[in-house]
């Protein structure tokens, strides 16, 4: 299935269209978590919020090791496309408390009211995560497959 892998060029495509990933990380019982988070991307790491109470925050923590897995669903691009990045993640003092340097203070997510979440980021017990990618671990491209990867007769790959 490696020619089902998305190019270099396709995931920077799919990054730039996503808003949304899956933030994989290590419980507290040892097995791998997940929750889906908003994220801004700016100088080659990724940026997310959360409190510092929650389950993601205090696992990053503990072990800084984490996945973010993209997918296209939502993002208007055609095919299925995933990728599953692998990287270090590192929790940051609320934006406030930093004078506002990380990105997503300067730059809300992609939203219809962006006001809204700037004012999120300034609420108590509000981290920011910043996520530096290692690798790509896995990723799919579903054009590249006959019938869109779903096995229609029909269509075939490009």
């Amino acid at each position: 299935m490696s020619l089902a892998r998305l190019s270099g060029e396709g995931v920077e495509e799919l990054l730039d269209a996503a808003t949304e990933c899956t933030l994989v990380f290590s419980g507290p019982d040892g097995w791998p978590h997940g929750v889906i988070v908003s994220f801004v991307r700016a100088d080659g790491r990724f940026w997310l919020t959360a409190v510092s109470d929650r389950q993601h925050t205090r696992g990053i923590a503990a072990d800084p090791r984490v996945t973010l897995v993209v997918s296209s669903a939502g993002t208007g691009l055609d095919g299925r496309r995933m990728v599953a990045i692998k990287a270090r993640a590192q929790v940051h003092p609320r934006p406030s408390d930093q004078g506002g340097g990380a990105p997503t203070h300067r730059r809300a997510p992609r939203t219809e009211r962006p006001e809204h979440m700037i004012r999120l980021l300034d609420t108590p017990k509000r981290v920011v995560i910043e996520v530096r990618p290692t690798a790509v671990s896995v990723s799919h491209d579903s054009r590249t497959i006959a019938g869109d990867g779903r096995g229609s007769a029909g269509a075939s790959a490009p």
